[in-house]
């Protein structure tokens, strides 16, 4: 059946491998390869190539995946809609976020929805704003949550929280008793930042007050800044959410000119019936708790 040479297709893309890709779907990796070749056959088109440590996508294979996923969305819509006609509720919601709301919303949101929703799947992706919004392009994924505004005018978008950000120094940093941190003491500090794709809202900051900071290190995680930090080797600016239970560790300030980013939770224009009812229960976990 065409659609399930699809669903082999994506996973094999998405996972770059056969042998992976046999094993999440439950088939031998002569079928997985079977599949890919009787694509490439049908159409006459390379769509993968592959070497002994990667899979990638072709020229034309890149053409046709966002094409493929959208069929798969749009199946999987279908199915959706012919359970919520049987009075069931069941499907599967790929949900993109970022690592702080991962750690302090999803958990409990997740454990209400199954709760609620026990024959819906919730699969999670994490990476930086501009990955998960890529990945809602892609159709990768059903929702995003997100720092908004984001760079798409094609996304739907609701806004959710203003999570404020703050700096971070060392208890060891002279600074380390302020209340508040002027931006000329910033550009005099060793500073570190999220890696390129997670650090949109620290530079909007930067930019806008016309910031010249002395960038020391980069890394791709909260809890590795933080920790850089705590060993007063730099300083740093974090939203508030991911700064929740490590004031004992390290001091935090307000800066210069009070700073927040909006939480905001994307999707496409066309949304599943269980994709709806994930994010009504995070519409509505927010507003009640955080």
């Amino acid at each position: 059946m065409t659609i399930s040479r699809y669903e082999i297709f994506d996973k094999v893309i998405e996972l770059k491998s056969f042998t992976k890709a046999a094993d999440a779907l439950s088939l031998t990796q002569p079928g997985i390869s079977h599949a890919i070749k009787s694509l490439e056959t049908e159409w006459g088109i390379p769509l993968i190539t592959r070497s002994r440590s990667d899979i990638q996508l072709t020229s034309d294979g890149e053409r046709i995946i966002w094409y493929i996923r959208d069929l798969l969305r749009i199946h999987e819509e279908i199915e959706q809609e012919v359970a919520a006609i049987k009075g069931l509720e069941v499907g599967t919601v790929k949900v993109g976020t970022f690592t702080s709301v991962a750690s302090h919303w999803l958990p409990k949101i997740i454990k209400l929805f199954q709760n609620e929703n026990p024959n819906i799947d919730i699969k999670l992706l994490l990476g930086s704003h501009q990955e998960i919004e890529n990945a809602l392009l892609n159709n990768e994924i059903d929702c995003g949550i997100i720092a908004l505004p984001t760079l798409s005018k094609t996304l739907n978008v609701m806004p959710l929280k203003e999570d404020s950000m703050l700096c971070i120094v060392s208890k060891e940093n002279p600074l380390h008793k302020q209340k508040k941190i002027l931006f000329s003491q910033i550009e005099k500090e060793p500073f570190i930042i999220l890696s390129e794709g997670g650090d949109i809202d620290v530079m909007r900051i930067f930019n806008q007050h016309h910031i010249r900071p002395t960038i020391k290190y980069e890394l791709d995680q909260d809890k590795a800044i933080i920790s850089m930090v705590r060993d007063d080797l730099g300083i740093s600016i974090l939203s508030e959410m991911a700064l929740s239970g490590y004031s004992e560790v390290i001091s935090v300030l307000e800066l210069e000119v009070a700073s927040h980013r909006l939480i905001g939770l994307a999707t496409t224009s066309t949304v599943s019936p269980a994709t709806k009812k994930f994010i009504e229960m995070v519409k509505t976990w927010v507003e009640e708790n955080a």
